[in-house]
């Protein structure tokens, strides 16, 4: 039985990353490491470089094909990430 005060440990790991003001490094640590899943193995495969620094998420891609690609869907991406996070991670894409 739950008493008023218990939380879930979800809501307490939650908790403890605003606490320590980490949410954002982890949520952007979550963004890189699901690249692959987000855009698909053979555009992860293609990426050579991939940081976030000040809400930007700062991308080399090697194939210019795919890169076109990404700026097409540059609005989605942003969309999905935010979205997958629950919380504003993106605002921009910048391809390096």
């Amino acid at each position: 039985m739950r008493k008023a005060n218990d939380k879930t440990l979800k809501e307490a790991i939650e908790q403890m990353l605003q606490v320590y003001k980490i949410k954002r490094r982890y949520d952007e640590t979550g963004i890189i490491s699901a690249w692959p899943e987000l855009v698909g193995k053979s555009v992860a495969n293609r990426t050579k470089e991939i940081f976030i620094s000040d809400k930007k998420l700062f991308l080399r891609i090697e194939s210019s094909v795919i890169k076109n690609e990404l700026l097409m869907m540059r609005s989605q991406i942003i969309e999905k990430i935010n979205k997958d996070a629950n919380a504003l991670v993106i605002e921009e894409i910048i391809f390096l």
